[in-house]
């Protein structure tokens, strides 16, 4: 009874490191996001973090309410120093985006790792 408890345990744990490494650590998707840089800011109660937030371009010829903005979270802070000398101007953002946010990693899933141009 004694092994059969110590493997259940083992499973259970390597079990829980896989779900956090697809969840949490493992990019979902990515992809390439313009418009105009809103704003890039430095945050965060314990762990500090680059945040910002892009109004996207384009038009809407449905008559629904959809949201223009694009936040995301930045790791990277030499990225994070070129975004915030590029504010108002149009940007064109690589990110990544994950099923979930980790709090030092930023409070967005969308996370942006480079920058593609500024105009």
């Amino acid at each position: 009874m004694k092994k059969f408890l110590g493997i259940a345990v083992v499973v259970i744990v390597l079990a829980a490191i896989v779900w956090f490494y697809f969840r949490y650590e493992r990019p979902f998707g990515e992809g390439v996001k313009a418009g105009t840089l809103n704003y890039v800011v430095y945050k965060g109660y314990i762990w500090k973090t680059y945040e910002g937030e892009v109004i996207l371009a384009g038009f809407q010829n449905k008559p629904v309410l959809q949201s223009n903005e694009f936040t995301f979270s930045i790791e990277n802070e030499a990225v994070a120093k070129k975004l915030e000398l590029a504010s108002g101007k149009e940007v064109q953002l690589h990110y990544h985006e994950y099923l979930g946010a980790l709090p030092w990693r930023g409070v967005s899933k969308f996370v942006v790792d480079s920058v593609v141009s500024i105009r």
